[in-house]
């Protein structure tokens, strides 16, 4: 059996729902006994990608207002004003996911910081995270200049990489039946195992029982 389990993130850099799940994350994270790896879907990244309106952005509040309640996790006005507030700009996460597979490759420990970076800047900060220049200073400024360095001209390696990455979280989507983001699979050595969102938002404790024998190994966050 494997001396660690392993959890598999499932998630999209854009999505209100996975940065509600971002303290929990973090605290799995520091778990010596885990090791967490992040798979982007591409829930909002090509096809997945949709035009800001009125209408979406309402929507999307409404629950940022509930995620925040759940959480604790703040939604800038900044966002709301920046952010959704710009009718007509694009909701496409290729950009990110594409900045994140960058630190993928040139600082895998620093992944899942880079990820609260992005999701920082966006609901925190209200700054445009689908625009490339944007996530380069983000990177930049955060110490990640050879991710940074790959993100300003990406080359064959960074784009058959992140296509890799997306596809693999896709068939994990498929063959646990995940219905959305986040979500996560949990491999005991023994038996991989799907939890959802629900396990992930508001009180951490459902995580322990969820993990079932695993939790009695000191796994519980």
């Amino acid at each position: 059996m494997n001396d660690k389990v392993h959890i598999t993130y499932l998630f999209d850099p854009l999505c209100g729902w996975c940065y509600g799940a971002s303290d929990i994350m973090r605290r799995l994270s520091l778990r010596p006994n885990l090791q967490v790896a992040l798979a982007p879907t591409g829930l909002f990244a090509g096809p997945g990608a949709r035009a800001m309106n009125a209408q979406f952005a309402a929507f999307a509040w409404s629950n940022d207002v509930r995620i925040a309640s759940l959480t604790g996790r703040r939604f800038a006005e900044a966002y709301r004003d920046k952010v959704l507030g710009m009718e007509g700009s694009m909701l496409d996460s290729g950009p990110a996911t594409l900045a994140m597979t960058a630190v993928a490759l040139t600082a895998p420990a620093a992944e899942l910081e880079c990820l609260r970076l992005i999701q920082e800047a966006r609901y925190v900060l209200g700054r445009d995270v689908t625009e490339s220049q944007s996530l380069i200073d983000i990177l930049d400024q955060a110490g990640f200049g050879a991710a940074a360095a790959r993100l300003v001209s990406p080359d064959v390696e960074l784009v058959s990489t992140n296509r890799r990455r997306i596809a693999d979280a896709r068939a994990l989507k498929d063959e646990f039946r995940v219905d959305g983001v986040p979500a996560l699979i949990v491999d005991d050595g023994r038996s991989r195992r799907y939890l959802a969102a629900s396990a992930l938002l508001g009180n951490a404790d459902p995580i322990s029982s969820l993990l079932g024998a695993s939790a009695s190994a000191g796994i519980g966050v």
